[in-house]
């Protein structure tokens, strides 16, 4: 897989250090990408499945509501990504993850069904980045709001570590307090 240098500060949000710190140096973003939907497949399906409709707090998502969301986030990123890449100059909006989550009605699905859309929308996401032409990484999107201060290639961190973040999450907050029910 193609190597993706680490971006530098001033390439993304001040916010989204949070996820530039959770993968490593070593510019292989998208095999981290592929070896965390394996990982995160085990760990998922390695539950009970009554805790997937678990909830660590009251105005939380559940552990299904959660994984849609990783696919929907990077499904956004990732267009934003091919548009900044094509050096789009029309402004972007951002999204509402709460309505996101709130509409998905991820809890009514199988998780067979939301694992296959996700490894599709991964498979996707890799093939983009691994079709980018080498200059495109370093445009950042035009105009103004939040997510478009990024370069293409901290859209590739940003899908990368908003994934880790939320894995750590269930590993972290939603199996402790399932365990202790």
């Amino acid at each position: 897989m193609r190597i993706i240098p680490k971006p530098l500060e001033g390439e993304y949000p001040p916010y989204t250090i949070m996820y530039m710190k959770l993968i490593p140096d070593d510019g292989l973003v998208l095999k981290h990408l592929w070896n965390n939907l394996i990982a995160a497949k085990e760990l998922i399906y390695s539950m009970p499945e009554d805790m997937l409709y678990h909830r660590y707090a009251a105005d939380k998502w559940s552990i299904k509501e959660t994984l849609v969301h990783i696919i929907d986030d990077e499904r956004i990123f990732a267009y934003r990504a091919l548009r900044f890449a094509r050096n789009e100059q029309m402004n972007l909006i951002g999204f509402d993850q709460d309505a996101y989550a709130q509409y998905s009605k991820a809890n009514e699905r199988g998780l067979d069904n939301i694992f296959d859309e996700y490894e599709a929308v991964r498979k996707s996401t890799i093939a983009l980045f691994n079709g980018l032409p080498e200059d495109s990484f370093m445009r950042i999107g035009k105009g103004t709001g939040t997510f478009n201060n990024a370069s293409v290639r901290a859209l590739a961190y940003h899908i990368a570590g908003h994934e880790q973040r939320h894995i750590n999450l269930i590993k972290e907050k939603y199996i402790p307090t399932y365990l202790s029910l």
